[in-house]
């Protein structure tokens, strides 16, 4: 048996389409803030979120009403989650050594780790509040000692979202802006007349966020490109459907344009995975996005060997990769 494409998705002219228009409408509206910058981000905020407060950087007196809006209990677990995260980041930092030698008589080479002066941190928050983001870039910075940490994160449903404020000062924001989209991390990186810019931009986002960064790079530095999540599930007849299933659409609710594929040797999984799918999407309380994103994004790729599992999924290369066989260890 031949490989057979069960589900395919979304064709790669429609992708390259929509990244275009993605592209184009990220340049043109950096050119904007960089010409226009408080007066054209309030505009934006105003029209795709909804938000034009008198002042998108939050006072002292704002922050703290806002942490105590949060219940004790969360803000423990944000907590809890810091100090694990911070312990491990200054354990990373210990093993960065400052070195110098003298190689030669008045030959000294060597080097060293200098923090940024200034990071801007984007947090993601328009559709699922990311807390996890602040947590793993503003403590981190902190930690490596960046002098300056700002942070931006979009309202929810036109207000700042407290748990995401708390945890985004908690980590130790030095700045905290309640601004989302390209107009976030433009203003962070380009400056505007009451926002600083800053050295190196980072955290995850939507496609225009992605694309903002890859555009400002060089300009700043940038953590890395992101695109949008993804999820392969490697899966013989040993993988249980509702399993796969669920950890399909627990990446596919990320976004309308995250690829979620099921690579499989099963013909039993290939051709019930979709009837599970539509069951869960009845109930999924994210099931607005997740049914988009599997429906435009979502593969389901059968074949017949174990190397040809490893072969196709070093060739498909997602983010995330999920082993579900009776040999793990095979494919680890």
């Amino acid at each position: 048996m031949a490989t057979q494409i069960i589900k395919q998705g979304m064709n790669i002219s429609t992708k390259q389409s929509l990244d275009s228009k993605v592209r184009e409408s990220v340049e043109q509206t950096l050119k904007r803030i960089e010409e226009g910058g408080d007066k054209v981000v309030r505009e934006l905020s105003a029209t795709f979120d909804k938000f034009s407060p008198e002042s998108f950087r939050l006072s002292q007196a704002e922050i703290d009403a806002l942490v105590r809006e949060v219940p004790e209990d969360q803000l423990e677990a944000i907590r809890f989650t810091l100090e694990q995260v911070r312990n491990f980041a200054k354990a990373q930092r210990a093993t960065l050594q400052d070195l110098e030698i003298q190689t030669l008589p008045g030959v000294t080479l060597g080097h060293k780790h200098i923090p940024m002066n200034a990071v801007g941190c984007y947090i993601p928050g328009g559709r699922y509040p990311m807390l996890a983001s602040a947590i793993m870039s503003v403590a981190t910075a902190k930690v490596a000692g960046v002098k300056r940490v700002i942070a931006a994160t979009p309202p929810k449903d036109g207000k700042p979202y407290a748990a995401t404020v708390a945890t985004m000062h908690l980590a130790g924001a030095d700045e905290l802006y309640v601004l989302g989209g390209i107009q976030a991390v433009g203003a962070m990186a380009l400056g505007t007349e009451t926002i600083k810019p800053v050295d190196m931009l980072v955290g995850p986002g939507n496609a225009y966020v992605a694309e903002a960064k890859r555009q400002l790079y060089g300009r700043v530095g940038i953590d890395l490109f992101a695109g949008p999540t993804e999820i392969l599930v490697v899966a013989d007849d040993s993988a249980d459907v509702e399993m796969v299933a669920t950890d399909l659409l627990g990446q596919a609710e990320h976004g309308v344009n995250s690829p979620a594929v099921l690579l499989t040797s099963s013909e039993k999984l290939a051709h019930g995975l979709q009837v599970e799918i539509d069951k869960q999407l009845e109930t999924l309380a994210t099931a607005d996005v997740a049914e988009q994103a599997w429906r435009d994004y979502g593969q389901i790729i059968l074949v017949d060997t174990e190397q040809e599992l490893v072969s196709l999924a070093d060739d498909i290369a997602s983010e995330h990769v999920e082993i579900l066989t009776k040999n793990p260890d095979y494919f680890f």
